[in-house]
């Protein structure tokens, strides 16, 4: 959001969640583009591929005081003969005063299982490069 754009075309560092920019469209429309996603992970959980061409788009719109309308345009030539659309409306209703959002931290145990199985293969992987 702060006006940064897209690293170059050739990202050698895939992240796993990719790289995102984004902006408003209009007064009621926050626009998300993300590239860069590591082909290691899926579009959703029921574990569909794609390859490291995917490039997601996510329009955030208001569409009334109560919903909240996402769209997400999944595109990636490479894996899917044309981009696919999905659709979620959420409802808004504001939290009680003393709500509290919870911090969600991974426990040392599960960081060095993940370091062990993801992390540190990565690494071997990009210095073979």
């Amino acid at each position: 959001m702060d006006g940064r754009q897209f690293p170059s075309q050739d990202i050698s560092e895939p992240r796993w969640y990719g790289y995102s920019i984004g902006k408003w469209e209009d007064d009621t429309t926050f626009v998300v583009q993300t590239v860069g996603l590591d082909a290691r992970t899926w579009i959703d959980n029921v574990g569909r591929p794609h390859s490291g061409d995917l490039r997601v788009e996510e329009r955030f719109h208001r569409v009334s005081h109560d919903i909240l309308e996402l769209t997400l345009t999944i595109i990636d030539p490479t894996m899917y003969t044309k981009p696919w659309n999905a659709l979620s409306k959420f409802p808004l209703r504001l939290q009680p005063a003393d709500f509290d959002l919870r911090e969600m931290l991974c426990s040392p145990s599960e960081q060095a299982e993940f370091d062990k199985q993801v992390s540190r293969p990565a690494i071997a992987d990009s210095k073979k490069k």
